[in-house]
């Protein structure tokens, strides 16, 4: 189940030929997402288990498992903000209840992305996915 603009980043990526045009294409969608603003920016919302600095401001609409799921992200390296803009594209305008279903991992391996991140990236990427799941879980229980 991916949303309509990560199947556009997938086709995206079909077309790019090696995986420096998707790097940079990753970069480009992260530069492209509006920053979050600084006030956000603190451990409230901060993802642990990153290398990098990175934050992750839900933005929840709703009750219940029908809610509609939305975040802010923002991150002080540009691949990884890009990344974040990979996670928005896949999970943003979901109900919070399909957040919870979303298969992150096959849906991320369509973009190549396991074989091409570093273990560090990998691993901040697994905790952005772990925090969304939380948040989502969390509003969909009420």
């Amino acid at each position: 189940m991916a949303t309509e603009a990560f199947e556009e980043i997938a086709e995206t990526f079909e077309f790019l030929d090696d995986w420096e045009d998707r790097y940079r294409h990753v970069i480009e969608l992260g530069r492209a997402m509006p920053p979050l603003d600084p006030v956000f920016q603190v451990p409230t919302f901060k993802v642990e288990g990153c290398a990098s600095q990175v934050w992750l401001r839900p933005m929840i609409e709703g009750v219940g498992p029908g809610a509609r799921f939305d975040f802010q992200g923002e991150s002080d390296a540009l691949i990884v903000r890009g990344l974040v803009a990979v996670l928005h594209a896949l999970y943003g305008g979901l109900s919070v209840a399909e957040v919870t279903k979303v298969d992150a991992a096959t849906e991320l391996e369509r973009l190549g992305l396991k074989d091409n991140l570093s273990a560090q990236r990998s691993n901040g990427v697994r905790a952005m996915v772990e925090r969304i799941g939380r948040l989502a879980a969390e509003a969909a229980a009420g």
